[in-house]
């Protein structure tokens, strides 16, 4: 279960959405369980914004000997995704041309590349279905983008707690986020900037109730005001415990680049209209919403299931309820892991 890497060979080929190349992409990744003779026993899953390939580290109740998705049954893919920082090709590689890292140079990116990169990959790995594609949030994207550019290939596919397109409120939470970092690197500081996108990501992702049970008006030290600009709140203390933590495993450059692709992504931009984009696939889809999600809501997901079913496609549309929010895909896994699990062996 340790990491692999996988350099395309020709990787000038891919051409992104912005007009730009990559000299080198190398794809970084992790496979659980064994590939049947027939290789039809894959799933892939496609990690949410700051994941990585190592799923069962994220998604440790879903993914793994006799869990939803049984490591003993399916052989499991993950990879990371172009432009992010836990090994595939990203601002922190080293730039063929220059010998330093990328950084501010990287090429903007968006889901459509990192799935046409994906499928390098898949490519190499001689496979030619994929029995399930899942993934949660970004990870729903590029599910979705599956379908759209390989339906050929998938079987089913999974998005959990996604959209067909980024609404307007999501794009403003990520641009101020990416706003933060650029200005704190104009003083050499972005590391400051991230974790201010950080807490702000991070309360995209909770909802008004779990907050108001985990932390209410509750003070950190004191039952008293002490009337000072410096954090009092149990909230406040608590967002700044996440944004610190997050500079210790992520790159700044990687989240400017990730949450960019998000704010592209537009199904119906890219390919016309929904019925053109996943019209022309045969697989079964399984949409999942959270009830409390107020970043990718249960009426965007509803959205989409009913656009399914108004092109005749096999779908199911599941509300886990939930007041965890967005992040109730990874954090609160009971339902979830049911309800993947009973998709599966209806497969």
């Amino acid at each position: 279960m340790t990491q692999q890497q996988f350099k395309i060979a020709d990787a000038h080929k891919i051409s992104l959405d912005s007009g730009r190349h990559l000299e080198e992409i190398t794809i970084a990744y992790h496979t659980f369980g064994e590939l049947n003779a027939a290789k039809t026993n894959v799933i892939l899953i496609c990690h949410p914004l700051t994941g990585s390939s190592n799923a069962m580290e994220w998604w440790p109740k879903i993914v793994g000997p006799g869990l939803a998705i049984d490591t003993n049954q399916y052989f499991v893919i993950c990879t990371n995704a172009l432009g992010g920082c836990s090994g595939t090709t990203g601002p922190a590689s080293i730039n063929p041309k220059t010998n330093t890292p990328y950084l501010l140079d990287f090429p903007v990116v968006t889901i459509a590349d990192m799935v046409r990169v994906q499928r390098e990959l898949i490519g190499h790995l001689g496979i030619n279905k994929i029995k399930m594609v899942i993934g949660g949030s970004m990870g729903g994207m590029q599910a979705l983008e599956w379908v759209a550019q390989a339906s050929e290939l998938i079987e089913s596919c999974v998005p959990i707690a996604s959209t067909t397109k980024v609404s307007p409120l999501a794009v403003a939470f990520d641009s101020v986020g990416r706003k933060s970092i650029m200005e704190q690197l104009k003083s050499g500081h972005g590391e400051a900037g991230l974790a201010v996108a950080r807490q702000l990501g991070h309360i995209t992702y909770l909802s008004e109730e779990a907050m108001e049970q985990k932390f209410s008006r509750n003070l950190q030290h004191s039952d008293a005001y002490q009337y000072h600009l410096e954090p009092e709140f149990q909230i406040e203390s608590y967002l700044n415990y996440q944004g610190e933590k997050f500079l210790g495993r992520f790159n700044l450059y990687a989240y400017l680049v990730l949450t960019k692709a998000v704010s592209y992504f537009d199904l119906e931009r890219s390919y016309g209209s929904i019925e053109k984009a996943i019209g022309h696939s045969s697989a079964k889809f399984l949409v999942m919403a959270i009830t409390s999600d107020w970043l990718y809501t249960a009426n965007q997901s509803k959205a989409l299931a009913y656009q399914l079913m108004k092109l005749n496609k096999h779908v199911s549309y599941v509300e886990i309820d939930s007041d965890y929010g967005h992040d109730t895909f990874l954090i609160d896994s009971d339902e979830t892991k049911q309800v993947i699990k009973c998709f599966l062996d209806s497969l």
